[in-house]
């Protein structure tokens, strides 16, 4: 998993810079990580299974095995985290 957190401090971190390993160009600056990378690798994964099942969550509950409202509630807790994130 990408990390997005300064082990020391705990602030955001940011891109410096992105290589193409094909013709070694590198690209330099100061860059955000984009929302979605942010996000814990069990929220990433949810979202990826949210997709698949065509954003029912029905088909989340029963992948999932679990209820339907706690489903629900997972994901409102990623609703609120990537608006955070947005702020």
């Amino acid at each position: 998993m990408l990390p997005c957190d300064c082990p020391s401090c705990k602030a955001q971190l940011k891109v410096k810079s992105l290589l193409c390993e094909n013709c070694g160009t590198e690209v330099h600056g100061l860059y955000d990580l984009p929302v979605l990378a942010r996000l814990s690798t069990n929220d990433q994964e949810f979202i990826l299974k949210f997709v698949k099942n065509s954003g029912s969550l029905k088909d989340m509950s029963k992948d999932l095995n679990l209820s339907y409202p706690t489903v629900r509630n997972l994901l409102d807790d990623i609703i609120e985290k990537i608006k955070n994130y947005e702020k």
